[in-house]
């Protein structure tokens, strides 16, 4: 019987230990970063893994606040001037995902392209 209880402890330990790291790997999210520069987004284009979170790492060196938006995202963020912010996009389907500034739609777009 102790046999068959230690047998049992291992696969439990087995696993939560495969578990544990499973969660380990989603968890670390791709990161891209993105600038706000003379009211236009550099890069333009953001090239991402399909089927993947990104993290989106957002500077606004700009003068004036931005806001970044996309309705194919489902995204809307205000980024003060001079300042960051972070947004979570994804898991994405592979495709051309557009973004804009609302404050500057003229010159500040973009596109997060997913393969």
């Amino acid at each position: 019987m102790r046999t068959k209880f230690s047998v049992k402890k291992l696969i439990l330990g087995v696993l939560l230990a495969s578990a544990t790291s499973m969660v380990q790997v989603h968890a670390a999210d791709a990161e891209q970063s993105l600038v706000i520069k003379n009211h236009r987004f550099e890069p333009a284009e953001i090239k991402v893994a399909a089927n993947q979170r990104i993290k989106l790492n957002v500077s606004n060196l700009d003068a004036t606040p931005e806001e970044f938006e996309s309705h194919s995202l489902s995204r809307e963020k205000r980024i003060p001037a001079g300042a960051k912010a972070v947004i979570y996009i994804g898991p994405l389907k592979p495709g051309r995902y557009e973004f804009f500034g609302e404050f500057n739609p003229e010159t500040a777009m973009g596109a997060v392209v997913a393969n």
